[in-house]
């Protein structure tokens, strides 16, 4: 396995939240409804502020692969008008699995852990495992997607020994897509092409989810606080995705 596989170097650090760790005794995500948190900036508005030529315009200052990506983006965009919701979700887990190229933090960015905002992702084309999900979140709200459908889930994820490394359980992020909202919901993942409910991931054990609606423990409703607080990363990678136009 060429050690740029995700699976050889997971690049998600992030600190569990205090209290956090309990819900690594867990199998699946189910999460129950709860009240979303006034925290200013919501994805909510986010999507209503969604400008693709802003986004263009954003991509072409920052340059790279970022134009063309925006572009094929559009494309996605477009496509993905006349398919059933679960189809959006496969459909745009594809086109960034495919599209990325997955490359940890310290080499990318030279960073132990940074989050980056999708235009950062689109002008390198690499990326690790969170900027994989905060593309494929932010390309779903741009489409309408309603927010509370959609979760940031911090996990542990159990990988199988390769020919030149142990097994290993390592942390990582995974989008999570809630039909309802005590559905089993369904894993968007730059580990595999297949989205499958989290019941059905077995070697992924959450940790903690969180949107700029709330911040939970891996599951049950219990919060945590607000995001925009507790996860310096999350409020810094947001102010970078609003200057972008999305």
């Amino acid at each position: 396995m060429s050690p740029e596989h995700p699976a050889a170097q997971p690049g998600h650090s992030t600190p569990l939240p205090r209290g956090a760790v309990q819900a690594l005794r867990h199998p699946v995500f189910v999460v129950a409804a709860v009240s979303a948190l006034a925290i200013g900036l919501t994805l909510a508005g986010v999507s209503r502020a969604f400008s693709t030529d802003r986004v263009e315009q954003a991509a072409r200052e920052r340059g790279g692969d970022a134009v063309q990506t925006v572009q094929e983006m559009r494309q996605l965009l477009d496509s993905l008008t006349d398919v059933d919701e679960r189809a959006r979700h496969e459909q745009t887990n594809l086109f960034y699995n495919r599209k990325i190229r997955y490359m940890s933090d310290p080499r990318l960015y030279q960073q132990v852990d940074y989050w980056a905002s999708p235009l950062e992702t689109f002008s390198h084309g690499r990326g690790d495992c969170e900027d994989y999900a905060i593309a494929k979140l932010f390309t779903l709200l741009a489409k309408g997607m309603e927010p509370s459908k959609l979760r940031m889930v911090v996990v542990k994820a159990d990988l199988p020994a390769t020919a030149t490394l142990p097994a290993a359980s390592v942390g990582h992020m995974v989008l999570a897509y809630y039909p309802q909202p005590d559905a089993d919901p369904l894993i968007l993942d730059n580990l595999t092409d297949e989205m499958r409910q989290a019941s059905q991931r077995p070697d992924l054990k959450p940790v903690y989810s969180f949107s700029t609606e709330g911040l939970w423990e891996g599951v049950g409703v219990r919060s945590l606080g607000d995001p925009m607080v507790r996860i310096a990363k999350w409020r810094d990678v947001m102010s970078r995705i609003r200057a972008e136009g999305f």
